[in-house]
């Protein structure tokens, strides 16, 4: 049965010390998820940089914190006094201070650019200067982690860990340990992200993880309607926002197989993958596996999700109670008729 993957924990009971190393956008977006949260955050940036450069860049960091922080100001979640701690509590540091920054951090995550040698670079200054003790993550969206673990000392504290754009708001954070990743520390850094109000999952380590994996197909697919002439860039991104966007919000796409049954998907991918592409539209074995062992979904009480148990009428209520509420946040309600004269 579908559930949330995780809900935010309370705060730990004590207050961590955050490493990022890379202060471009993804590291500016997870330091302030973390000062939010009430930790101290070291941003870093390692590359060789004269000092006017540097500071044009720290100063570009502090304005874009401020940015983010100044609109959930104006949106009522967090007050004057809020806002100006959470500034305070992110020291932007060059290379040079490396050293004696980094070794007070209990988690220090890489976020430079995605290239071998970039985050060989990154790896060899946290291995030198990190405290035995402390956590260590990628935040690659494309390099495995079996790859990146090769370059941490005590490869063990390492594991990736995928924030999505805009990464002070988006909750999902994809977890992927390598095979020397110690499990109990893979828990422990998903017990962090939860306390900060974060959703973490754990896959294997996979090109593109979960979500860049779909993203792509989904974004090429888009991208060939235009290309073919089928509709506008227009239109396609209104049935993506009104129509695929909203249903799945509320529903995982495994989830809405289940609803639907998976013998749908599967016909309508053969007659897909007949008139259009044989290969990127053909239905996964797995799709064909459970239609021939009654796995269809609800109406069959399993899928991918087993509904042994459940109160399906109460699930179907809950998910459209979720959805009503996505449509009247959105002002996009059906026209619904008074009572007759």
């Amino acid at each position: 049965m579908a559930s949330e993957a995780a809900t935010p924990g309370s705060p730990p009971a004590r207050t961590e010390i955050i490493g990022i190393v890379g202060a471009g956008r993804m590291g500016r977006g997870i330091a302030t998820s973390f000062a939010l949260a009430g930790h101290k955050v070291r941003l870093l940036d390692l590359r060789q940089r004269e000092e006017a450069d540097f500071a044009r860049l720290s100063r570009q960091a502090r304005d874009d914190i401020a940015r983010d922080v100044d609109f959930l100001r104006e949106a009522g979640l967090v007050d004057a006094a809020t806002a100006a701690s959470v500034l305070a509590d992110v020291t932007i540091a060059r290379a040079a201070q490396a050293p004696a920054l980094l070794a007070d951090c209990d988690l220090i995550f890489e976020a430079v650019p995605e290239t071998l040698p970039a985050k060989a670079d990154a790896f060899a200054a946290i291995g030198a200067h990190a405290r035995a003790q402390a956590l260590i993550a990628s935040t690659t969206s494309t390099i495995d982690a079996e790859t990146l673990a090769a370059m941490v000392p005590d490869p063990g504290r390492f594991m990736n860990a995928h924030w999505l754009n805009p990464a002070h708001l988006v909750p999902l954070v994809e977890v992927s340990p390598a095979s020397s990743s110690d499990a109990a520390l893979v828990e422990k850094l998903c017990a962090m992200l939860r306390s900060i109000g974060k959703v973490p999952v754990v896959c294997r380590s996979s090109p593109g993880y979960i979500v860049p994996r779909i993203q792509a197909l989904a974004m090429n697919e888009a991208a060939r309607l235009v290309e073919e002439g089928v509709a506008s860039a227009q239109d396609v991104d209104t049935a993506i926002r009104v129509g695929f966007g909203f249903r799945f919000a509320v529903l995982g796409l495994l989830e809405f197989i289940d609803w639907g049954g998976g013998d749908i998907l599967f016909h309508a991918s053969q007659y897909l993958s007949g008139t259009l592409d044989p290969r990127r539209f053909a239905a996964p074995e797995v799709v064909a596996r459970n239609m021939a062992s009654g796995r269809n979904g609800m109406r069959e009480g399993k899928g991918f999700y087993d509904y042994a148990g459940v109160d399906l009428g109460a699930y179907r209520a809950g998910r459209l109670s979720e959805f009503l509420a996505l449509l009247r946040h959105r002002d996009m309600m059906p026209v619904i008729r008074g009572p007759q004269e």
